[in-house]
């Protein structure tokens, strides 16, 4: 019950991450407005979440329309009431490298990714110091904005440029209470995206779905703790920033990433050792 009585904005509530970002949320009491670009993903949100026993609503928007995002916001506090936790999920990921990803495709990752979350926080914000809310926003990274990924530049570039973004924005809404923070997801088991898209009722395919580059690693390959972890292990970092209990913590990301950014690049482990000859 850390977050009760609190309203949570979730952009991007598909059924992978940001669907189990959504469900930790409302498991500690939190009033959620699920949105997305796509309506059947937030509403099929919005009503998984009434149907665990909390109360949510189901808001369409397109992140990188400035007057849609206003409106969503407007539509939020109407149903629940003033806001009190905001987390930026939107994104598109289009696998492509330098040599082949176009300009638009490009572009369009950086803008849902990258402006989407400026605007969403920007009036998000306006509203929590107009309310004088002290509020907590959180914007979902990646380790590939740590590390350069073969094959998928824009969306690298894109999360990257989220991580500077938090800290500045830290930076400028610290006078007025307002936390702002970042968690970096890694790879990730697909069961539980997988698994939820079936509850709802949707279309949802994996980013990789198939194995990569014969030079690369996969499943939980690298991983120094073993394993992938679950979309709901970001769910409890997630509610951690969200909550009182991280009241001192702002400009900072956390990485649930299994320890995949801290190893030292030549430790593979997952591979079978083989002897020199």
């Amino acid at each position: 019950m850390r977050l009760k009585g609190k309203v949570a904005v979730v952009t991007g509530s598909g059924p992978n991450i940001n669907g189990a970002i959504a469900y930790g949320l409302a498991d500690e009491e939190a009033k959620l407005v699920c949105i997305d670009k796509r309506a059947d993903y937030a509403e099929a949100c919005a009503r998984a979440i009434t149907a665990r026993g909390g109360e949510a609503v189901a808001v369409v928007c397109d992140v990188t329309r400035e007057e849609e995002v206003q409106a969503a916001i407007a539509q939020a506090v109407a149903a629940l009431g003033p806001i009190d936790i905001l987390v930026n999920g939107a994104v598109l990921q289009i696998r492509k490298g330098l040599l082949d990803v176009s300009a638009e495709e490009f572009r369009r990752q950086v803008d849902i990714a990258l402006a989407g979350s400026f605007l969403f926080t920007k009036h998000v914000a306006r509203h929590m110091i107009e309310q004088g809310r002290q509020g907590s926003i959180v914007l979902i990274g990646s380790t590939e904005g740590h590390q350069g990924n073969i094959g998928n530049i824009a969306y690298g570039v894109a999360k990257a440029g989220l991580l500077h973004f938090t800290k500045c924005a830290a930076m400028e809404l610290a006078e007025f209470g307002i936390r702002v923070n970042s968690l970096s997801p890694t790879g990730t088991n697909p069961a539980e995206g997988l698994a939820r898209a079936k509850e709802w009722g949707v279309s949802w395919e994996q980013g990789l779905a198939g194995r990569p580059r014969p030079d690369m690693s996969f499943g939980d390959q690298g991983i120094p703790l073993g394993r992938r972890p679950s979309a709901s292990d970001y769910a409890k970092g997630i509610v951690f920033l969200a909550s009182e209990d991280s009241e001192m913590v702002t400009g900072i990301d956390l990485r649930v990433d299994g320890g995949a950014v801290a190893r030292y690049w030549r430790w593979n482990p997952g591979t079978e050792i083989k002897p020199a000859r």
